[in-house]
């Protein structure tokens, strides 16, 4: 299987640009208002109308950039549009219609079938599901169109409203004598939005789970490891209640033989990179800097669980795609994302085969992507979700029967979970709606108890001290996770 070539890497974070909410509402708008004019860039007073224009949308860019609107606080985005419609003349709808045709062009067609169609080979006619799929999409992507319409005809609207009125100015001296009645509505439409958008955060945004002050302190590292190797695998955006109803009789199998985590939560935002950062140093997103899929500086700030294996002399390899090289930097081998869905979970076992065999680490994670690509593709409400699961099933099953063939599994704990679970349209997760926010997660293994479920709840912080524990290496700088000893045996449990 072919390691993310370095352009997929910087193309990857390029389409991010796209992708995430938060930048892609201004790329759009400018992108938009340009080519609407795109009959007066010869005009030298065109570019100068424009940019003062473009002055007075540049807080409202900042409003939107700062605070997300996901999940039911969209609604309430057309109240600031209806104020604006009150406020000005008349919108121009021949921009309107072209912003909302350019919006579903580039979701549905581009996005939702061209792009799917030549990275994972979903069909041509995607289209005709994609567009349901966008519409009833939740969280903070550019594919949210009752989050990004109200947003982008607002931002145009103001735009192209000052743009007109600079562009009948007769003079400079006219533009500096701008009248108050054009100023004074524009600042006091400016502060209400930034109220609105403060209250509704602090009152209504309330789904963000609570985080663990303190650092990891249950259990006193062993001075000898309690296993030699520990395998994890993440299968990306694998829903809980989705992977009930899947045909996954070798995972459920594992499941009833160790121990559940019947409540396991992922973290915020819960986007890959986000949630991988988290899960391998032991922490929130407000410490090891990653916050959003879009990684605007590389590497997090904090040691990770791969610096504590080192040491003690350990190695842990993460195989995964380009995205998590952002965070996570040399210790991921890479794979390509650029390949049909259908084979892209069984080219990334078949390489997890090939690290084991060549490198031996101690510590493997091999995130499977297949499942996470389906639900954005075509929804995670539908029968090929549900398939992808029990193709991940049958993968796994594999990979465990020839790591076993091999005895790299006599003493190894073997953990499966998700980074995040994906709701109802394009497989959206972030903002933790119905269906991300708790995720499988199983241990197995001769150190772990055998038919034992935890009902408390448990984040996916966890991961990185608990891996450290059984590895006998020692914590994070920045753990704060407790380490899950109520999954182990008990004559290997230590105590702080």
């Amino acid at each position: 299987m072919k390691k993310a070539s370095s352009f997929e890497i910087v193309a990857a974070r390029c389409w991010n640009l796209l992708n995430e909410g938060k930048p892609f509402t201004p790329i759009f708008v400018v992108g938009v208002f340009l080519l609407y004019r795109f009959a007066q860039w010869s005009d030298t007073d065109f570019w100068c109308s424009a940019g003062l224009g473009l002055l007075f949308v540049l807080p409202l860019f900042a409003i939107y950039y700062f605070y997300d609107f996901p999940l039911f606080l969209r609604n309430y985005l057309w109240f600031p549009l209806l104020a604006v419609l009150l406020l000005w003349e008349a919108p121009s709808l021949t921009l309107y219609l072209l912003a909302l045709g350019l919006y579903f062009f580039f979701t549905v067609y581009f996005w939702g079938t061209f792009y799917y169609h030549l990275r994972i080979g979903t069909s041509w006619w995607n289209f005709t599901r994609f567009w349901k799929l966008v519409l009833k999409n939740s969280d903070s992507t550019s594919g949210n169109a009752q989050e990004q319409m109200p947003k982008f005809l607002l931002l145009l609207f103001i735009w192209n409203h000052f743009y007109s009125l600079f562009d009948s100015t007769a003079s400079l001296n006219d533009v500096i004598d701008f009248r108050a009645d054009h100023w004074i509505p524009w600042i006091v439409f400016i502060v209400c939005l930034w109220l609105y958008s403060y209250i509704l955060h602090a009152y209504l945004f309330d789904w963000k789970p609570k985080e663990d002050g303190s650092l990891t302190n249950n259990a006193v590292v062993p001075e000898k490891a309690i296993n030699d190797k520990v395998i994890v695998i993440v299968i990306d955006g694998m829903r809980k209640e989705r992977f009930e109803e899947a045909n996954a009789p070798f995972l459920k199998k594992l499941r009833a033989e160790g121990t559940e985590y019947a409540q396991m939560e992922t973290v915020y935002p819960a986007r890959t990179v986000v949630c991988f950062s988290s899960m391998f140093t032991g922490t929130y997103p407000r410490e090891h800097g990653i916050r959003s899929n879009m990684v605007w500086k590389l590497g997090i700030k904090v040691e990770s669980i791969f610096d504590s294996l080192r040491k003690v002399g350990k190695t842990g390899r993460l195989l995964g795609i380009a995205h998590l090289i952002d965070s996570m930097g040399d210790d991921v081998e890479s794979v390509t994302a650029v390949m049909h869905n259908d084979a892209a979970d069984r080219n990334i076992i078949e390489r997890a085969k090939l690290i084991m065999a060549e490198q031996n680490p101690d510590l493997l994670v091999a995130q499977l992507i297949g499942v996470d690509q389906t639900g954005h593709s075509r929804g995670v409400l539908y029968d090929e979700y549900l398939q992808k699961i029990a193709e991940a099933d049958r993968l796994i099953q594999d990979f465990v029967g020839w790591l076993e063939s091999r005895g790299m599994m006599k003493n190894t704990t073997l953990v499966i979970c998700a980074d995040h679970g994906q709701a109802d349209g394009i497989g959206g997760h972030g903002h933790l709606d119905e269906g991300e926010r708790f995720v499988p997660f199983f241990m197995h293994g001769p150190t772990i108890k055998q038919g034992h479920r935890i009902d408390e709840k448990h984040s996916l912080i966890s991961m990185a001290p608990t891996l450290s524990y059984l590895l006998g290496a020692p914590y994070p700088s920045h753990s704060r996770g407790p380490v899950l000893t109520e999954a182990m045996k008990l004559d290997h449990i230590k105590d702080s």
